[in-house]
């Protein structure tokens, strides 16, 4: 397993050698948005479509 340091230097370099730093921080937060989901899904911490529609219901009410 790589290092949070690794893993956002990987990502640092493959990005094209004209990126902006606004565009390098969007990836590295996508990443760590992705990560984080993974993680959650892993864990059992999701919300069901069921669940979802429901509550997208609910707010048109």
């Amino acid at each position: 397993m790589s290092t949070a340091k690794e893993e956002m230097t990987d990502i640092i370099t493959r990005q094209p050698e004209d990126s902006s730093f606004d565009e390098i921080l969007r990836e590295l937060a996508f990443a760590c948005i992705v990560q984080r989901g993974l993680e959650d899904s892993d864990a059992g911490r999701t919300v069901s479509d069921d669940e979802i529609a429901r509550n997208i219901d609910s707010w048109r009410k």
